[in-house]
């Protein structure tokens, strides 16, 4: 295996930390949110890593995408006291070659079905090629919900280090809802769900 590399960055949300490492944990398109230690057993999406990381007092939730691992903290830990020892704790993870999830897992929410109608195509494709980027960049992601033709309204969930960011209602409104409204015209509201 080659050498593991792992860098930080800052996210939006102050108690989330994205560890970014130098190899696809997860396939592209493919994201895993876990809110709590029960949720690393829930078939389909079991994965030891994130129940070890659940081991640290301080985590409060954990995702996964991409090549980058999203840690968030609770309040009264500070980032400064446990980023090098979960840096630490992630690289011998990886280097003992220890598994990421126990069964192979497909979960593609925003994959377009032969039952979407065309404006629901239109947001998935919207969602995958142009926010879905944005969001991850800052350790989040974003799943299409659902699209009520009927009020316009398009229901999303963010993941991640999105979830309690203060900055999760500027980036739906300002600019999810206002690019999904300009290039799908059914399209009058952006909303989260569970968020």
């Amino acid at each position: 295996m080659q050498p593991v590399f792992i860098y930080t960055e800052a996210s939006p949300n102050p108690n989330s930390m994205k560890f970014v490492l130098n190899f696809e944990l997860v396939p592209q398109g493919l994201s895993f949110d876990y809110p709590d230690s029960e949720s690393t057993q829930m078939e389909g999406k079991a994965s030891p890593l994130a129940g070890d990381l659940f081991q640290f007092p301080f985590v409060q939730r954990i995702f996964l995408a991409s090549n980058f691992i999203t840690v968030t903290k609770d309040d009264a830990t500070d980032w400064g006291d446990v980023i090098l020892d979960t840096k630490q704790f992630l690289k011998i993870y990886f280097e003992e070659n220890h598994p990421v999830f126990e069964q192979k897992t497909v979960d593609k929410n925003t994959a377009i079905l032969d039952t979407d109608s065309p404006t629901v195509r239109q947001i998935k494709t919207i969602l995958d090629d142009y926010v879905r980027p944005a969001v991850e960049s800052d350790g989040g992601a974003i799943s299409f919900h659902s699209f009520e033709e009927i009020t316009g309204t398009v229901k999303v969930l963010l993941q991640g280090s999105c979830s309690g960011c203060p900055s999760s209602t500027l980036t739906l409104k300002a600019g999810i809802q206002n690019l999904l409204t300009q290039m799908v015209p059914d399209v009058k509201e952006v909303v989260a769900e569970g968020v």
